[in-house]
């Protein structure tokens, strides 16, 4: 059956975006990569010393990790109990629990340039670095979104007084007016 509409191969497509085209090849890339340095370390060092470098990754991400979650755990029983909202992050930056667990994870993924990089994500001043490249990054995402969109209306949504506190409310809007005894008509769709 046709629908008279001519079909090209381009427009059925939606395009793909660079992030989802490129991914697959830097995956594959780290993966040769940390193969590559692990025979260059087991060739020097042997492959005892080896095993002991990925076990000791692999311990000390999983201490990482389970640090940073009793800290986020402590934050928000102490916010629970002061009737506030919990700390951001232990060290001054927004993301500090968060990123400091996803350097556990890099520390536990089996691998010296993934340990390198958990290392570095343990560093203050690098969550802070990381931290604010990602919030301007976002930022500028939210600030490029389309109208109507979710981007949109998460940008519609954050509403900062001068003091940089997020304001809590609502929008109510009147679409009826009351009747002169004071009854509001019901709604009819």
């Amino acid at each position: 059956m046709t629908t008279g509409a001519p079909s090209s191969p381009h427009t059925d497509r939606p395009r793909r975006s660079r992030l989802r085209r490129y991914l697959p090849l830097g995956v594959a890339l780290w993966l040769v990569l940390e193969i590559w340095l692990l025979t260059l370390v087991a060739g020097a060092a042997g492959g005892a010393t080896v095993f002991l470098l990925l076990v000791a990754g692999v311990v000390a991400g999983s201490v990482v990790i389970k640090r940073a979650g009793r800290r986020a755990f402590r934050n928000l029983n102490e916010a629970l109990r002061r009737g506030g909202s919990p700390e951001r992050g232990g060290n001054g930056n927004g993301n500090g629990n968060g990123l400091t667990m996803l350097g556990g994870l890099l520390l536990i993924i089996p691998g010296l340039l993934s340990d390198v990089a958990g290392l570095l994500l343990l560093l203050p001043p690098v969550q802070r670095a990381v931290s604010r490249s990602t919030e301007s990054a976002l930022e500028k995402r939210l600030r490029a979104a389309v109208p109507g969109s979710l981007g949109g209306a998460f940008q519609q949504a954050r509403i900062h007084r001068p003091d940089g506190k997020v304001v809590q409310g609502e929008v109510i809007r009147e679409d009826r007016r009351p009747e002169p005894g004071g009854q509001r008509p019901p709604l009819t769709h």
